[in-house]
């Protein structure tokens, strides 16, 4: 990997973990398609490390407003979603997964536009659990269906219980991918590399959020992930 390249993995994580801690996701939309254009390896087990680290921050930060009920439901589906993302990892080629993860980020941000708004139900919150599940493992993304069926929920409510979700989420799925033999040493050490990023996207969230618009945000974090992602989807057929 150049330093061009470092440095733009860098960028791309400190923007996902500021995302991350202000509106409760990002971090994989947004740092996923990049990450796979510049070495598909490193997903999704780099950006599960590094998503532990900064929905544990977040964790801290709301953990006045979580709803450990909800969390509770979520994870509930989460386990077998988790499974078969871990299946889907092991078993499936490098272009299979970056067309995988392409898909995940035009998909949510479709869902998001049309203004799909579920109600959450112990067995929609289960469900989206389960679809968090599988593409959290297999892709790193396992936001969207999780922000749409919390999005009635207000800014710290959301924050912090998304982020209590995604912690012990990550952690199953880590795990998951351990016992498939695709968490190797190379994972690891660009993970460790690429910690500071996260940690100063986490820093900067709190002064940085009395100036960030949540709408304008979230329109603008849709704009980057999905242009990743076509870049990424051009990438494979060239």
């Amino acid at each position: 990997m150049s330093v061009l390249q470092f440095g733009l993995l860098s960028a791309v994580v400190l923007v996902g973990a500021l995302l991350q801690v202000s509106i409760g996701f990002g971090l994989g939309m947004l740092a996923a398609p990049v990450i796979a254009l510049v070495d598909p390896s490193l997903i999704p087990v780099v950006l599960l490390l590094l998503a532990t680290g900064v929905t544990a921050a977040t964790v801290l930060i709301e953990r006045a407003h979580l709803d450990l009920r909800g969390a509770g439901w979520a994870l509930g589906g989460r386990v077998p979603g988790t499974i078969a993302g871990a299946a889907l990892v092991a078993f499936s080629p490098a272009r299979a997964l970056a067309l995988c993860v392409a898909g995940v980020v035009v998909l949510g941000v479709v869902a998001s536009l049309r203004g799909f708004r579920p109600h959450p139900t112990p067995r929609a919150v289960a469900l989206a659990g389960a679809a968090s599940g599988l593409m959290g493992t297999a892709t790193s993304i396992g936001g969207p269906p999780m922000a749409l069926v919390w999005q009635r929920y207000a800014g710290p409510r959301l924050r912090g219980t998304m982020s209590a979700f995604f912690l012990v989420g990550s952690l199953l799925s880590l795990g998951a991918l351990a016992i498939a033999g695709v968490v190797h040493a190379e994972t690891l050490r660009y993970s460790a590399f690429l910690a500071p990023a996260a940690a100063a996207g986490v820093l900067l969230a709190r002064p940085l959020s009395r100036w960030l618009d949540p709408d304008r945000t979230r329109w603008i974090a849709m704009a980057l992930a999905v242009t990743g992602a076509a870049t990424l989807t051009v990438r494979q057929f060239l």
